[in-house]
Protein backbone atom coordinates (compact mmCIF):
# COMPACT_ATOMS: atom_id res chain seq x y z
CA UNK A 1 0.00 0.00 0.00
CA UNK A 2 1.34 3.46 -0.92
CA UNK A 3 -0.35 5.53 1.80
CA UNK A 4 -2.86 5.55 4.63
CA UNK A 5 -5.51 6.97 2.30
CA UNK A 6 -4.85 4.22 -0.25
CA UNK A 7 -5.09 1.57 2.44
CA UNK A 8 -8.40 2.93 3.68
CA UNK A 9 -9.74 3.30 0.14
CA UNK A 10 -8.88 -0.33 -0.61
CA UNK A 11 -11.32 -1.54 2.05
CA UNK A 12 -14.05 1.09 1.65
CA UNK A 13 -17.16 -0.43 0.02
CA UNK A 14 -18.46 1.15 -3.16
CA UNK A 15 -21.82 -0.62 -2.95
CA UNK A 16 -24.05 -2.11 -0.27
CA UNK A 17 -24.86 -1.10 3.25
CA UNK A 18 -22.10 0.47 5.35
CA UNK A 19 -21.58 1.55 8.94
CA UNK A 20 -19.54 4.53 10.12
CA UNK A 21 -16.72 3.60 12.51
CA UNK A 22 -15.87 6.29 15.07
CA UNK A 23 -12.53 7.08 16.71
CA UNK A 24 -12.88 6.28 20.45
CA UNK A 25 -10.48 9.13 21.28
CA UNK A 26 -12.28 11.89 19.40
CA UNK A 27 -15.69 10.63 18.29
CA UNK A 28 -14.87 11.55 14.69
CA UNK A 29 -15.38 9.22 11.73
CA UNK A 30 -12.55 6.85 10.84
CA UNK A 31 -14.16 5.24 7.82
CA UNK A 32 -17.01 3.16 6.46
CA UNK A 33 -17.20 -0.56 7.15
CA UNK A 34 -19.26 -2.95 5.07
CA UNK A 35 -22.24 -4.56 6.73
CA UNK A 36 -21.97 -8.06 5.35
CA UNK A 37 -24.85 -10.50 5.49
CA UNK A 38 -25.27 -14.24 5.98
CA UNK A 39 -25.49 -14.48 2.20
CA UNK A 40 -22.05 -12.84 1.97
CA UNK A 41 -20.79 -15.39 4.47
CA UNK A 42 -22.14 -18.26 2.36
CA UNK A 43 -20.29 -16.93 -0.69
CA UNK A 44 -17.07 -16.57 1.32
CA UNK A 45 -17.30 -20.15 2.60
CA UNK A 46 -17.96 -21.45 -0.91
CA UNK A 47 -14.91 -19.56 -2.20
CA UNK A 48 -12.82 -20.91 0.65
CA UNK A 49 -13.89 -24.46 -0.14
CA UNK A 50 -12.92 -23.96 -3.75
CA UNK A 51 -9.49 -22.48 -2.96
CA UNK A 52 -8.47 -24.82 -0.15
CA UNK A 53 -7.54 -28.08 -1.96
CA UNK A 54 -4.92 -26.44 -4.20
CA UNK A 55 -3.49 -24.57 -1.21
CA UNK A 56 -3.26 -27.81 0.79
CA UNK A 57 -1.56 -29.55 -2.12
CA UNK A 58 1.29 -27.03 -2.11
CA UNK A 59 2.79 -28.56 1.02
CA UNK A 60 4.32 -26.99 4.13
CA UNK A 61 7.35 -25.42 2.45
CA UNK A 62 5.41 -23.49 -0.18
CA UNK A 63 2.75 -22.40 2.29
CA UNK A 64 5.41 -21.24 4.74
CA UNK A 65 7.11 -19.26 1.98
CA UNK A 66 3.80 -17.51 1.25
CA UNK A 67 3.43 -16.61 4.93
CA UNK A 68 6.95 -15.18 4.92
CA UNK A 69 5.99 -13.00 1.95
CA UNK A 70 2.84 -11.97 3.79
CA UNK A 71 5.00 -10.87 6.74
CA UNK A 72 7.05 -8.75 4.33
CA UNK A 73 3.83 -7.19 3.02
CA UNK A 74 2.69 -6.34 6.55
CA UNK A 75 6.01 -4.64 7.22
CA UNK A 76 5.77 -2.63 4.00
CA UNK A 77 2.42 -1.24 5.17
CA UNK A 78 3.27 -1.21 8.89
CA UNK A 79 2.93 2.52 9.50
CA UNK A 80 -0.37 2.80 7.62
CA UNK A 81 -1.76 -0.23 9.47
CA UNK A 82 -0.64 1.19 12.82
CA UNK A 83 -2.32 4.53 12.16
CA UNK A 84 -5.59 2.87 11.20
CA UNK A 85 -5.42 0.63 14.25
CA UNK A 86 -4.76 3.59 16.52
CA UNK A 87 -7.69 5.54 15.11
CA UNK A 88 -10.15 2.65 15.20
CA UNK A 89 -9.16 0.83 18.40
CA UNK A 90 -7.80 3.86 20.28
CA UNK A 91 -4.42 2.48 21.33
CA UNK A 92 -1.46 4.84 20.98
CA UNK A 93 1.11 4.41 18.27
CA UNK A 94 3.90 4.09 20.84
CA UNK A 95 4.47 1.89 23.86
CA UNK A 96 3.22 -1.72 23.69
CA UNK A 97 0.38 -0.60 21.46
CA UNK A 98 -0.33 -0.01 17.74
CA UNK A 99 3.15 -0.21 16.21
CA UNK A 100 3.92 -3.03 18.61
CA UNK A 101 0.79 -4.91 17.48
CA UNK A 102 1.55 -4.58 13.79
CA UNK A 103 5.12 -5.69 14.43
CA UNK A 104 3.79 -8.70 16.31
CA UNK A 105 1.67 -9.62 13.27
CA UNK A 106 4.78 -9.89 11.11
CA UNK A 107 6.70 -11.72 13.84
CA UNK A 108 3.92 -14.29 14.35
CA UNK A 109 3.60 -14.91 10.63
CA UNK A 110 7.31 -15.64 10.43
CA UNK A 111 7.39 -17.76 13.57
CA UNK A 112 4.41 -19.80 12.40
CA UNK A 113 5.98 -20.32 9.00
CA UNK A 114 9.29 -21.34 10.55
CA UNK A 115 8.01 -23.83 13.12
CA UNK A 116 8.83 -27.38 11.98
CA UNK A 117 6.14 -30.06 12.14
CA UNK A 118 7.47 -33.40 10.99
CA UNK A 119 5.61 -36.72 11.07
CA UNK A 120 6.08 -38.41 14.44
CA UNK A 121 7.07 -42.07 14.59
CA UNK A 122 4.91 -43.54 17.33
CA UNK A 123 6.02 -47.16 17.10
CA UNK A 124 8.81 -48.75 15.07
CA UNK A 125 9.71 -52.10 16.64
CA UNK A 126 10.58 -54.08 13.52
CA UNK A 127 7.09 -55.52 13.18
CA UNK A 128 4.90 -52.45 13.40
CA UNK A 129 5.56 -48.95 12.18
CA UNK A 130 3.05 -46.22 13.01
CA UNK A 131 3.43 -42.55 12.11
CA UNK A 132 1.35 -39.59 13.28
CA UNK A 133 0.60 -36.98 10.62
CA UNK A 134 -1.59 -33.85 10.63
CA UNK A 135 -3.84 -33.21 7.63
CA UNK A 136 -5.75 -30.01 6.78
CA UNK A 137 -9.18 -29.55 8.34
CA UNK A 138 -10.64 -27.66 5.37
CA UNK A 139 -12.33 -24.36 6.16
CA UNK A 140 -11.60 -22.66 9.49
CA UNK A 141 -13.80 -19.94 10.96
CA UNK A 142 -12.00 -17.23 12.97
CA UNK A 143 -14.00 -14.94 15.24
CA UNK A 144 -11.93 -12.18 16.82
CA UNK A 145 -12.15 -9.46 19.48
CA UNK A 146 -11.81 -5.68 19.45
CA UNK A 147 -8.90 -5.28 21.88
CA UNK A 148 -6.04 -6.67 19.74
CA UNK A 149 -7.91 -7.04 16.43
CA UNK A 150 -4.91 -7.42 14.13
CA UNK A 151 -2.64 -9.50 16.32
CA UNK A 152 -5.26 -11.99 17.46
CA UNK A 153 -6.48 -12.38 13.88
CA UNK A 154 -2.94 -13.37 12.94
CA UNK A 155 -2.85 -15.81 15.86
CA UNK A 156 -5.86 -17.47 14.28
CA UNK A 157 -5.19 -17.30 10.56
CA UNK A 158 -1.42 -17.91 10.43
CA UNK A 159 -1.46 -21.49 11.80
CA UNK A 160 -4.68 -22.26 9.93
CA UNK A 161 -3.10 -21.26 6.61
CA UNK A 162 0.20 -22.92 7.40
CA UNK A 163 -1.60 -26.22 7.99
CA UNK A 164 -3.32 -26.07 4.59
CA UNK A 165 -6.70 -24.64 5.53
CA UNK A 166 -8.73 -21.78 4.11
CA UNK A 167 -10.03 -19.17 6.56
CA UNK A 168 -13.14 -17.05 6.90
CA UNK A 169 -12.74 -14.28 9.47
CA UNK A 170 -15.54 -12.56 11.36
CA UNK A 171 -14.08 -9.48 13.11
CA UNK A 172 -15.59 -7.58 16.01
CA UNK A 173 -18.20 -5.04 14.96
CA UNK A 174 -16.17 -2.44 16.88
CA UNK A 175 -12.94 -2.90 14.90
CA UNK A 176 -13.67 -4.28 11.42
CA UNK A 177 -11.51 -1.81 9.49
CA UNK A 178 -8.27 -2.95 11.10
CA UNK A 179 -8.96 -6.59 10.22
CA UNK A 180 -10.15 -5.79 6.70
CA UNK A 181 -6.99 -3.76 6.07
CA UNK A 182 -4.69 -6.43 7.48
CA UNK A 183 -6.33 -9.09 5.31
CA UNK A 184 -6.09 -6.86 2.23
CA UNK A 185 -2.34 -6.55 2.78
CA UNK A 186 -1.85 -10.28 3.41
CA UNK A 187 -4.00 -11.22 0.42
CA UNK A 188 -1.41 -9.59 -1.84
CA UNK A 189 0.53 -12.83 -1.29
CA UNK A 190 -2.28 -15.42 -1.14
CA UNK A 191 -4.50 -17.14 -3.72
CA UNK A 192 -7.92 -15.60 -4.24
CA UNK A 193 -10.68 -16.89 -1.96
CA UNK A 194 -8.33 -18.47 0.57
CA UNK A 195 -8.71 -15.72 3.21
CA UNK A 196 -11.89 -13.66 3.44
CA UNK A 197 -13.15 -11.21 6.05
CA UNK A 198 -16.91 -11.06 6.53
CA UNK A 199 -17.73 -7.91 8.48
CA UNK A 200 -21.18 -8.67 9.79
CA UNK A 201 -23.22 -8.79 12.93
CA UNK A 202 -24.12 -11.49 15.41
CA UNK A 203 -26.17 -13.38 12.85
CA UNK A 204 -23.04 -13.83 10.74
CA UNK A 205 -21.04 -15.04 13.73
CA UNK A 206 -23.78 -17.47 14.73
CA UNK A 207 -24.00 -18.92 11.22
CA UNK A 208 -20.23 -19.28 10.99
CA UNK A 209 -20.22 -21.23 14.27
CA UNK A 210 -22.88 -23.67 13.07
CA UNK A 211 -22.04 -23.90 9.36
CA UNK A 212 -21.68 -27.52 8.20
CA UNK A 213 -18.84 -26.64 5.82
CA UNK A 214 -16.69 -25.10 8.56
CA UNK A 215 -14.54 -27.75 10.23
CA UNK A 216 -13.12 -25.66 13.06
CA UNK A 217 -13.88 -22.40 14.85
CA UNK A 218 -11.28 -20.31 16.65
CA UNK A 219 -12.70 -17.71 18.99
CA UNK A 220 -11.23 -15.12 21.33
CA UNK A 221 -13.70 -13.20 23.47
CA UNK A 222 -16.07 -13.48 26.38
CA UNK A 223 -16.90 -16.71 28.20
CA UNK A 224 -20.61 -16.15 27.54
CA UNK A 225 -20.08 -15.95 23.78
CA UNK A 226 -17.74 -18.94 23.94
CA UNK A 227 -20.49 -21.01 25.52
CA UNK A 228 -22.87 -19.96 22.74
CA UNK A 229 -20.32 -21.07 20.12
CA UNK A 230 -19.95 -24.44 21.84
CA UNK A 231 -23.70 -24.94 21.63
CA UNK A 232 -23.87 -23.77 17.99
CA UNK A 233 -21.03 -26.05 16.95
CA UNK A 234 -22.41 -29.19 18.59
CA UNK A 235 -24.51 -30.53 15.73
CA UNK A 236 -21.54 -30.60 13.34
CA UNK A 237 -18.98 -31.77 15.95
CA UNK A 238 -16.64 -28.89 15.13
CA UNK A 239 -13.15 -28.64 16.51
CA UNK A 240 -12.82 -25.58 18.72
CA UNK A 241 -10.08 -23.40 20.14
CA UNK A 242 -11.55 -21.00 22.69
CA UNK A 243 -9.59 -18.25 24.43
CA UNK A 244 -12.18 -16.78 26.76
CA UNK A 245 -12.44 -14.33 29.63
CA UNK A 246 -9.81 -14.06 32.33
CA UNK A 247 -9.37 -12.33 35.66
CA UNK A 248 -5.66 -12.92 36.13
CA UNK A 249 -4.18 -12.82 39.61
CA UNK A 250 -0.67 -11.71 40.51
CA UNK A 251 0.95 -12.61 43.84
CA UNK A 252 3.81 -10.52 45.25
CA UNK A 253 5.81 -12.66 47.69
CA UNK A 254 7.36 -11.12 50.84
CA UNK A 255 10.92 -11.09 49.47
CA UNK A 256 10.13 -9.02 46.34
CA UNK A 257 11.66 -5.59 45.75
CA UNK A 258 8.74 -3.15 45.29
CA UNK A 259 10.73 -0.61 43.30
CA UNK A 260 12.27 -3.23 41.03
CA UNK A 261 8.95 -4.83 40.11
CA UNK A 262 6.75 -1.72 39.88
CA UNK A 263 7.09 -1.07 36.15
CA UNK A 264 6.61 -4.77 35.32
CA UNK A 265 3.47 -4.82 37.45
CA UNK A 266 2.20 -1.69 35.76
CA UNK A 267 2.55 -2.98 32.20
CA UNK A 268 1.27 -6.39 33.23
CA UNK A 269 -1.95 -4.67 34.27
CA UNK A 270 -2.21 -1.68 31.96
CA UNK A 271 -0.94 -2.88 28.60
CA UNK A 272 -3.47 -1.70 25.99
CA UNK A 273 -4.99 0.42 28.77
CA UNK A 274 -6.01 -2.76 30.58
CA UNK A 275 -7.99 -4.12 27.62
CA UNK A 276 -6.22 -7.48 27.42
CA UNK A 277 -7.59 -10.92 28.28
CA UNK A 278 -4.37 -12.03 29.95
CA UNK A 279 -3.66 -8.74 31.75
CA UNK A 280 -3.00 -8.62 35.47
CA UNK A 281 -6.40 -7.80 36.96
CA UNK A 282 -6.04 -8.66 40.66
CA UNK A 283 -2.85 -7.98 42.60
CA UNK A 284 -2.24 -9.74 45.95
CA UNK A 285 0.54 -8.18 48.04
CA UNK A 286 1.95 -9.37 51.37
CA UNK A 287 1.36 -7.18 54.42
CA UNK A 288 5.05 -6.43 54.81
CA UNK A 289 5.31 -4.89 51.33
CA UNK A 290 1.80 -3.61 50.81
CA UNK A 291 2.28 0.13 51.27
CA UNK A 292 5.64 0.12 49.48
CA UNK A 293 4.17 -1.63 46.43
CA UNK A 294 1.22 0.77 46.41
CA UNK A 295 3.56 3.76 46.53
CA UNK A 296 5.93 2.54 43.83
CA UNK A 297 3.13 1.44 41.52
CA UNK A 298 1.33 4.77 41.89
CA UNK A 299 4.56 6.59 41.01
CA UNK A 300 4.91 4.60 37.79
CA UNK A 301 1.25 5.10 36.90
CA UNK A 302 1.47 8.87 37.42
CA UNK A 303 4.29 9.10 34.89
CA UNK A 304 2.46 7.34 32.03
CA UNK A 305 0.74 9.83 29.68
CA UNK A 306 -2.77 9.07 28.42
CA UNK A 307 -4.43 10.70 25.43
CA UNK A 308 -5.10 10.56 21.70
CA UNK A 309 -3.18 7.65 20.25
CA UNK A 310 -1.84 9.65 17.30
CA UNK A 311 0.06 11.89 19.72
CA UNK A 312 3.53 10.34 19.79
CA UNK A 313 3.93 11.18 23.51
CA UNK A 314 1.08 9.00 24.74
CA UNK A 315 1.35 5.38 25.84
CA UNK A 316 -2.21 4.91 27.19
CA UNK A 317 -5.39 5.55 25.24
CA UNK A 318 -9.16 5.52 25.59
CA UNK A 319 -11.36 2.53 26.18
CA UNK A 320 -12.43 1.27 22.79
CA UNK A 321 -16.17 1.63 23.37
CA UNK A 322 -18.53 3.37 25.76
CA UNK A 323 -20.00 0.12 27.03
CA UNK A 324 -16.61 -0.93 28.37
CA UNK A 325 -16.05 2.54 29.82
CA UNK A 326 -19.30 2.26 31.75
CA UNK A 327 -18.32 -1.16 33.14
CA UNK A 328 -15.00 0.15 34.47
CA UNK A 329 -16.60 3.27 35.94
CA UNK A 330 -19.31 1.24 37.68
CA UNK A 331 -16.80 -1.18 39.24
CA UNK A 332 -14.51 1.59 40.50
CA UNK A 333 -17.45 3.56 41.92
CA UNK A 334 -18.70 0.47 43.75
CA UNK A 335 -15.24 -0.13 45.23
CA UNK A 336 -15.02 3.48 46.39
CA UNK A 337 -18.49 3.26 47.93
CA UNK A 338 -17.44 0.12 49.82
CA UNK A 339 -14.63 2.03 51.56
CA UNK A 340 -11.70 1.22 49.29
CA UNK A 341 -8.87 3.76 48.96
CA UNK A 342 -8.25 5.30 45.53
CA UNK A 343 -4.50 5.76 45.16
CA UNK A 344 -4.65 7.43 41.77
CA UNK A 345 -7.37 8.04 39.17
CA UNK A 346 -11.02 7.17 39.58
CA UNK A 347 -12.02 10.69 38.55
CA UNK A 348 -12.88 10.72 34.83
CA UNK A 349 -13.49 14.00 33.03
CA UNK A 350 -16.75 13.30 31.27
CA UNK A 351 -16.81 16.76 29.71
CA UNK A 352 -14.29 16.03 26.98
CA UNK A 353 -14.48 13.85 23.88
CA UNK A 354 -13.47 10.22 23.88
CA UNK A 355 -13.78 7.20 26.16
CA UNK A 356 -10.92 8.17 28.45
CA UNK A 357 -10.94 6.63 31.92
CA UNK A 358 -7.88 7.58 33.97
CA UNK A 359 -5.32 5.08 35.16
CA UNK A 360 -6.73 3.92 38.50
CA UNK A 361 -5.22 2.02 41.43
CA UNK A 362 -7.54 0.88 44.21
CA UNK A 363 -6.14 -0.19 47.60
CA UNK A 364 -7.67 -1.59 50.79
CA UNK A 365 -10.26 -3.45 48.76
CA UNK A 366 -12.00 -6.64 49.87
CA UNK A 367 -11.57 -9.79 47.81
CA UNK A 368 -15.32 -10.12 47.17
CA UNK A 369 -15.71 -6.56 45.86
CA UNK A 370 -16.94 -6.64 42.23
CA UNK A 371 -13.79 -4.85 41.04
CA UNK A 372 -11.86 -7.93 42.22
CA UNK A 373 -14.39 -10.68 41.54
CA UNK A 374 -15.41 -9.50 38.04
CA UNK A 375 -13.21 -8.86 35.02
CA UNK A 376 -12.92 -5.07 34.62
CA UNK A 377 -11.08 -5.11 31.25
CA UNK A 378 -9.86 -1.57 31.63
CA UNK A 379 -7.40 0.75 33.39
CA UNK A 380 -8.32 -0.03 37.01
CA UNK A 381 -6.28 -2.40 39.21
CA UNK A 382 -7.39 -3.56 42.68
CA UNK A 383 -4.56 -4.26 45.16
CA UNK A 384 -5.50 -6.77 47.86
CA UNK A 385 -3.58 -7.32 51.07
CA UNK A 386 -2.74 -10.85 52.29
CA UNK A 387 -1.01 -12.28 55.36
CA UNK A 388 0.05 -15.80 54.32
CA UNK A 389 0.99 -17.33 51.00
CA UNK A 390 -1.69 -19.98 51.53
CA UNK A 391 -4.28 -17.21 51.76
CA UNK A 392 -3.03 -15.59 48.55
CA UNK A 393 -3.11 -18.87 46.63
CA UNK A 394 -6.63 -19.64 47.85
CA UNK A 395 -7.88 -16.21 46.79
CA UNK A 396 -6.15 -16.38 43.42
CA UNK A 397 -7.75 -19.78 42.71
CA UNK A 398 -11.21 -18.89 43.98
CA UNK A 399 -12.70 -17.76 40.66
CA UNK A 400 -14.04 -19.93 37.82
CA UNK A 401 -11.58 -18.52 35.27
CA UNK A 402 -7.89 -19.26 34.82
CA UNK A 403 -6.27 -17.76 31.76
CA UNK A 404 -3.03 -16.49 33.28
CA UNK A 405 -1.40 -15.62 36.60
CA UNK A 406 1.94 -14.38 37.87
CA UNK A 407 4.25 -14.65 40.87
CA UNK A 408 6.71 -11.90 41.81
CA UNK A 409 9.72 -12.82 43.92
CA UNK A 410 13.51 -12.58 44.19
CA UNK A 411 13.58 -16.33 44.90
CA UNK A 412 12.85 -18.20 41.66
CA UNK A 413 12.50 -21.58 43.38
CA UNK A 414 9.92 -20.19 45.81
CA UNK A 415 8.11 -18.49 42.94
CA UNK A 416 7.97 -21.71 40.92
CA UNK A 417 6.55 -23.60 43.91
CA UNK A 418 3.72 -21.08 44.19
CA UNK A 419 3.24 -21.02 40.40
CA UNK A 420 2.71 -24.78 40.33
CA UNK A 421 -0.24 -24.38 42.70
CA UNK A 422 -2.07 -21.72 40.70
CA UNK A 423 -4.98 -22.79 38.50
CA UNK A 424 -4.15 -21.01 35.26
CA UNK A 425 -3.10 -21.94 31.75
CA UNK A 426 0.09 -19.85 32.00
CA UNK A 427 1.87 -18.63 35.12
CA UNK A 428 4.58 -16.03 34.56
CA UNK A 429 7.34 -15.26 37.05
CA UNK A 430 8.36 -11.62 37.53
CA UNK A 431 6.37 -10.63 34.45
CA UNK A 432 2.78 -10.91 33.28
CA UNK A 433 1.13 -11.46 29.92
CA UNK A 434 4.32 -11.94 27.93
CA UNK A 435 3.30 -14.21 25.06
CA UNK A 436 5.78 -15.85 22.69
CA UNK A 437 5.00 -17.49 19.33
CA UNK A 438 7.15 -20.49 20.32
CA UNK A 439 5.38 -21.16 23.63
CA UNK A 440 1.89 -22.74 23.81
CA UNK A 441 -0.83 -20.53 25.26
CA UNK A 442 -4.33 -21.44 26.45
CA UNK A 443 -6.69 -21.20 29.39
CA UNK A 444 -7.88 -23.31 32.29
CA UNK A 445 -11.37 -23.63 33.81
CA UNK A 446 -13.87 -21.31 32.09
CA UNK A 447 -11.12 -19.36 30.31
CA UNK A 448 -11.45 -21.83 27.46
CA UNK A 449 -9.62 -24.79 25.97
CA UNK A 450 -7.22 -25.59 23.19
CA UNK A 451 -3.67 -24.35 22.69
CA UNK A 452 -2.29 -21.69 20.38
CA UNK A 453 1.32 -20.98 19.27
CA UNK A 454 4.27 -23.23 18.59
CA UNK A 455 4.04 -26.85 17.52
CA UNK A 456 0.95 -27.45 19.67
CA UNK A 457 -0.80 -24.56 17.97
CA UNK A 458 -0.08 -26.00 14.54
CA UNK A 459 -1.37 -29.41 15.59
CA UNK A 460 -4.62 -27.79 16.74
CA UNK A 461 -5.26 -26.67 13.14
CA UNK A 462 -4.90 -30.15 11.69
CA UNK A 463 -6.66 -33.49 11.77
CA UNK A 464 -4.43 -36.16 13.30
CA UNK A 465 -3.99 -39.22 11.12
CA UNK A 466 -2.13 -42.42 12.00
CA UNK A 467 -0.52 -44.34 9.16
CA UNK A 468 0.01 -47.86 10.47
CA UNK A 469 2.00 -50.28 8.34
Amino acid sequence: MESYDALLASITPTTGETRTILDPATGTAVGEAPVHTVEDLERAIAAAQAAQPAWAALGHDARSAALMRAADAVERSAEELAHLLSREQGKPLNGPNARFEVGACAAWLRATAGTPLDPETVVDDGETRAELHYRPIGVVGAIGPWNWPMMITIWQIAPALRMGNAVVVKPSEYTPLSVLALAAVINEELPEGLLTVVSGGRDVGARLAEHPSVGKVMFTGSTATGKAIIRSSADTIKRLTLELGGNDAGIVLPDADPKAIAEGLFWGAFINTGQTCAALKRLYVHDSLYEAVCTELAAVAAAMPMGNGLDEANVLGPLQNRQQYDIVAKLVDAARDSGARILIGGNPDDGGPGNFYPTTLVADVDNDTPLVAEEQFGPALPIIRYSTVEEAIAKANALDVGLGASVWSADLDAAREVAARLEAGTVWINKHGNVDPRIPFGGAKQSGYGLEFGVEGLKALGVPQIING
